[in-house]
């Protein structure tokens, strides 16, 4: 999310940038984000998802947040949010916890990695101590509230048989449920979604052609996109702040029109 200050993980230049402690390594992001090192280097796995936690906690969400929350007070039936970002800045902005699906899980939700029952547990009380060197976690690390295993967050990590999709199950049962219930045509507007992990573009496109929906691409670096789609390849803030104007525009010269 660069429009919220956030760091950019789009290849191993741009990750090492952002974490120069892990080029000495040689670890780019996907070998890092496996739940591989939660067994045989937790510290170094919580010091990588621990730095993200505090960050997500101490960074806005960018004023493009708000304009889409705007746009989806007007409609009828509101929005839905189908996003793979962990952070949970869509809550943050006001969006309902009900109208959000988090496709690769939350970075505040945690599970046991034992797997002794427990299910899926908040890690609002969990706040990292990272070496800002070496980016490993210090002192003493989350722990299942049941059995006292190490935990791991709640998120769909690179090679990952051991996550937990219960919370992601039944946000993706709310979101069936509302998509059915829509009657009128729907707009798809999709942020900022690349090819390397195409969860959200596929998502996207299924139901801009299952629901005959209009998408909007919004896409700086991949804006490429499917025939009768609109495609912006322009940054999302950029951009959602020029649909606003335009619309403010257009309906300046609707309201001129009927007076």
């Amino acid at each position: 999310m660069p429009d919220s200050g956030l760091p950019d993980f789009r290849g191993p230049e741009g990750f090492w940038r952002a974490y120069p402690a892990y080029r000495s390594l040689g670890l780019k992001f996907s070998e890092l984000a496996t739940p591989w090192w939660f067994v045989e280097d937790p510290a170094l796995a919580w010091g990588f998802y621990g730095h993200r936690l505090n960050l997500y906690r101490a960074t806005s969400p960018h004023a493009g947040f708000e304009i889409l929350r705007q746009w989806s007070a007007r409609m009828k039936c509101g929005a839905f949010v189908f996003t793979s970002n962990v952070d949970g800045h869509f809550q943050r902005a006001g969006f309902s916890e009900d109208q959000i699906t988090e496709i690769h899980g939350s970075i505040h939700y945690a599970q046991c990695m034992k797997r002794c029952g427990v299910g899926i547990f908040p890690a609002y009380s969990f706040v990292p101590k990272v070496d800002q060197t070496t980016l490993r976690c210090e002192g003493e690390l989350p722990k299942c509230p049941v059995c006292g295993a190490l935990a791991r967050p709640n998120i769909l990590m690179f090679g990952d048989y051991g996550w937990d999709p219960g919370r992601n199950a039944q946000q993706e049962h709310r979101l069936d449920a509302w998509l059915r219930s829509v009657g009128q045509k729907l707009v798809v507007v999709e942020l900022g979604a690349g090819t390397s992990v195409p969860t959200v573009r596929t998502f996207s496109e299924g139901i801009a052609e299952q629901k005959n929906a209009q998408l909007v691409r919004i896409n700086l670096r991949q804006p490429e996109a499917p025939d009768g789609s609109i495609s912006l390849p322009i940054g999302a803030l950029d951009a959602l702040k020029k649909i606003r104007a335009a619309l403010a525009e257009h309906s300046g010269c609707r309201l001129a029109l009927e007076s």
